[in-house]
């Protein structure tokens, strides 16, 4: 089976980075012998414990392999249990609220405690009329004990009224199944044995052995349309379990390590799967080698959970980046560890720290009463060391944003030296170093840069993309007198993002510069036929219309628009004023846009041409020869016709080509 020309692609069969849901049961491989004796363990203990490290795949093995193996037939499963504090307002011990909210998701609990609520379910029997043993789970049990040390009395609460109906349910088979982190296994122990009363056990998630590892890497293709031939997925888990090092001093090391984390393993199926033609059937070890790019791979995955980490605590990406090298790699190129304190590890927020543990690159052990952190495994000890060319762009936006320019432009180069085959992180450090460049007054290279951003993103698709970079360099041609050239690209860029009214605007004006002043106004109506109220569209569209003689119409627009009016609006007013007959009003619109004109040759003419209306035909000649020799910006090609016109009142004749 193929994927037809022009079809969507078929659905990954891995999951990534998000955990097995029930609905992932029939993907779900790699855990038999551990869904067989979790299950087990459940139904026969009053508490079983499931421990293992982040991202080792609990959750993924309760929901989608230990739940569907129960049968309903003999066991009353309840939906899988969180304790996390609901929000400030819930009433009653917060997490009681927050289980029974998990119990019943659908509505808001009548009960409001543990006790009533069990009271409260219709009893399911077999068969025979006997009671069904009840099995309650509860994920995630670590939010009982982190980030809550306020809550340590109602979390004592609810563990005794759990363990009380636990108590009181013993006959009918209440059994509870708490899943947690393993550095919180220390944290639970002193609650064991109210909650059992002896009834217990505790299970080890670990991670995958090669065998599952393969399993759990060709199994989920059997629905689809690919295999992996002879031999590839042998290549993809010895990848995985293949540790490269590289010590302070240069040396390196290779290390076989017995075990493959279920996370990575899910992180590099997916991209492997993305990344491959539709056309591929067969998965070899060629395209194994081509296309799954452990270390590529396992560095995104490192590159986005640091991105995001970065935004939601308001810190450069490269800061985290260097402060996991610092305090997590050694000088030898393994794994170091850190403490955590009561506020921050090792100079990171701790708040930083738990976000970095959830997303999978930290992970936390108990020692002597202590939280200690390291790397998740070591395959992230090259990912982490690897320049990220997103977080140099990050740190290149926020650089330019702070007005450093010079780091900006390190950064960003940086960004784009790292950027490989990535058309668009190339694409996004040459618009930035476009933008960067403008800072600098360099206006030929900031155009290259635009023009070069514009070529990629137009590769990648992204029309929107190649609409602003086109803009962009539309405008810098605008400033340095191309006004063809800048018609071209201004109007490549509106056939781009059509709705962009500032664009349009541009182009309008690039119009006029050029000599098209009727084709101007054709995309100012079509602007304002938009956004009726847009200052842009309405103060350019008065200023053309009051230099074509439209004096009612451009007082209209440039009417709407009072407030911040520049010299180049003032004097349009003045002139559209003046035709009108106003001419006291005129003179002094006219006056305050002649105090800002300095070389600007629109601004010199339209005033020229007040005074020349005022009756002031000395003062309108020299204004106009004024407007003839302005270059910032010239006369407009149409209406120096008008400038020659009124200079020519007392220049000699010989400077009318000026």
């Amino acid at each position: 089976m193929t994927a037809r020309a022009g079809s969507a692609p078929p659905a990954s069969p891995y999951v990534g980075l998000r955990a097995f849901a029930a609905e992932d049961r029939g993907l779900f491989f790699g855990r038999a012998r551990e869904t067989r004796d979790v299950a087990a363990l459940w139904q026969a203990n009053r508490l079983t414990v499931l421990y293992g490290a982040s991202g080792v795949g609990k959750t993924s093995l309760l929901q989608a392999g230990v739940i569907p193996r129960v049968s309903t037939r003999n066991a009353d499963i309840w939906p899988v249990g969180r304790v996390a504090p609901r929000p400030a307002g819930t009433t009653g011990n917060p997490f009681v609220a927050a289980l029974l909210a998990s119990w019943s998701p659908e509505e808001e609990p009548a009960a409001g405690s543990l006790r009533d609520f069990v009271r409260g379910r219709p009893e399911r029997v077999d068969r025979y009329g006997d009671p069904l043993p009840t099995l309650i789970s509860i994920d995630q049990a670590e939010e009982l004990f982190s980030d809550f040390p306020r809550l340590t009395e109602e979390r004592d609460e609810f563990l005794t009224e759990l363990a009380e109906l636990l108590g009181e349910r013993s006959g009918t088979g209440l059994r509870l199944l708490l899943s947690l982190r393993e550095d919180y296994l220390a944290a639970v122990l002193p609650y064991e044995n109210m909650l059992a009363q002896g009834a217990r056990a505790r299970f080890q998630l670990r991670p995958f052995e090669s065998a599952a590892a393969l399993e759990a890497a060709r199994r989920p293709l059997e629905g689809t349309h690919r295999r992996f031939a002879a031999g590839a997925a042998e290549t993809l888990v010895e990848d995985l379990r293949t540790i490269r090092l590289t010590a302070a001093d240069g040396t390196r090391s290779t290390v076989l390590v017995d075990t493959v984390e279920p996370v990575q393993l899910q992180v590099v199926c997916a991209a492997l799967w993305a990344s491959l033609p539709s056309s591929v059937s067969k998965i070899t070890s060629i395209h194994v080698r081509e296309h799954a790019d452990v270390d590529r791979f396992l560095a995104r995955f490192c590159g986005r959970a640091l991105s995001a980490v970065a935004a939601e605590h308001d810190l450069p990406a490269s800061r985290i980046r260097a402060w996991l090298r610092h305090t997590f790699i050694t000088e030898l190129g393994t794994r170091g560890t850190a403490y955590e304190g009561l506020t921050q590890t090792a100079g990171m927020p701790n708040a930083v720290v738990h976000a970095l543990e959830d997303r999978h690159i930290l992970r936390a052990e108990q020692r002597s009463g202590s939280r200690w952190y390291e790397l998740q495994h070591d395959r992230l000890i090259e990912p982490i060391r690897q320049a990220d060319p997103g977080e140099h762009l990050q740190d290149a936006r926020l650089a330019l944003h702070e007005a450093d320019v010079s780091l900006a432009q390190r950064q960003a180069e940086l960004a784009l030296a790292a950027a490989g085959d990535d058309l668009r992180i190339r694409a996004q450090a040459e618009r930035l170093l476009g933008d960067i460049a403008v800072r600098r007054q360099d206006i030929g290279a900031a155009q290259a840069r635009y023009r070069t951003a514009a070529s990629l993103f137009e590769v990648l698709g992204d029309t929107a993309s190649v609409g602003n970079a086109l803009a962009g360099a539309g405008e810098l041609s605008m400033r340095s007198g191309r006004h063809e050239t800048a018609v071209a690209e201004l109007q490549a860029a509106v056939t781009r993002i059509p709705t962009t009214l500032h664009v349009r605007t541009l182009l309008a004006r690039a119009l006029w510069h050029a000599g098209q002043p009727r084709a101007a106004v054709i995309v100012l109506n079509e602007a304002l036929a938009i956004d009726g109220e847009n200052v842009d569209a309405l103060r350019a569209r008065g200023e053309i219309l009051a230099d074509e003689g439209s004096s009612v119409e451009a007082l209209s627009d440039l009417g709407r628009v009072r407030r911040h009016q520049g010299a180049t609006t003032l004097a349009a007013r003045a002139l559209a004023l003046a035709m009108s007959g106003k001419l006291e009003a005129a003179e002094q619109e006219a006056e305050d846009a002649l105090a800002n004109a300095e070389d600007d040759g629109p601004v010199l003419l339209r005033v020229a041409m007040v005074h020349a209306l005022s009756g002031q035909d000395t003062s309108a000649a020299r204004l106009a020869g004024l407007a003839l020799s302005a270059a910032a910006p010239e006369v407009p090609p149409h209406l120096r016709p008008k400038a020659v016109a009124l200079a020519s009142q007392v220049l000699d004749p010989s400077d009318e080509g000026r």
